[in-house]
């Protein structure tokens, strides 16, 4: 049984989320405060968890950051925070997804069969595609390492399937929706925020300017492009 951890200081959305998951066949845990639910994150062994941003404590930006540094697990934001510096934020800080109250449970429960699945995937993945190579930039798919001049780069797990998708289909735009149903393996919703918050986070670690972009070109009006 996959074990989720919700961390939502409103015990009313807590339990509607743990009732339903439940149904749906998970094992779930709830915390109310932000602090504790960042040990708990920390100390316990869980599939996902989903965060709310405004917590007692500490809040839940904190917690992705706190979480990212010491773990690669799905981060799932649900908060009533619908502004896009939020979304900007929380994504840029490692959240995996974001979903603004009131949500529908039955999309809260896809989206999360869907990123425990692409990062069992991702972890489980045993590619003999061997070594990618893009001038100073290298992708060892066997390793999931990335290098650039020789140096390596920590990437997470969604930006290494996003760099080893675009790397692998050099020259091609892809549209953020293309990109998003691509990585994140789920229909977008409209969202576009996160693929743009996930290729400035890899530019900045790949790039030497990331200003102006060697590697992944943005084409205004139609996508993003790798350039070989």
């Amino acid at each position: 049984m996959k074990k989720i951890l919700v961390i939502e200081d409103d015990v009313n959305i807590a339990e509607l989320q743990r009732d339903y998951l439940q149904m749906s066949g998970y094992g779930v845990e709830l915390v109310q405060d932000g602090k504790q639910g960042l040990q708990k994150a920390l100390s316990g062994s869980y599939d996902l968890v989903i965060v709310d941003l405004m917590l007692p404590g500490i809040d839940g930006f904190a917690i992705i950051q706190g979480i990212r540094a010491r773990q690669e697990i799905p981060l799932i934001i649900v908060s009533a925070r619908s502004e896009d510096i939020d979304k900007i934020r929380g994504l840029g800080l490692g959240a995996d997804d974001y979903l603004t109250k009131p949500f529908s449970l039955a999309e809260l429960a896809a989206r999360i069969k869907s990123h425990i699945a692409r990062y069992e995937r991702l972890r489980g993945k045993n590619t003999s595609l061997g070594i990618i190579s893009h001038g100073g930039l290298e992708i060892n798919t066997a390793s999931q390492q990335v290098f650039i001049n020789g140096k390596e780069v920590k990437l997470t797990a969604r930006e290494y399937q996003l760099l080893l998708f675009l790397a692998s289909n050099p020259n091609i735009v892809f549209n953020k929706e293309q990109l998003y149903d691509a990585i994140w393996g789920e229909e977008h919703y409209g969202e576009t925020v996160t693929v743009a918050v996930h290729i400035q986070k890899i530019r900045k670690k790949i790039e030497k300017d990331p200003a102006n972009p060697a590697y992944i070109e943005t084409l205004w009006g139609s996508g993003y492009r790798f350039n070989a």
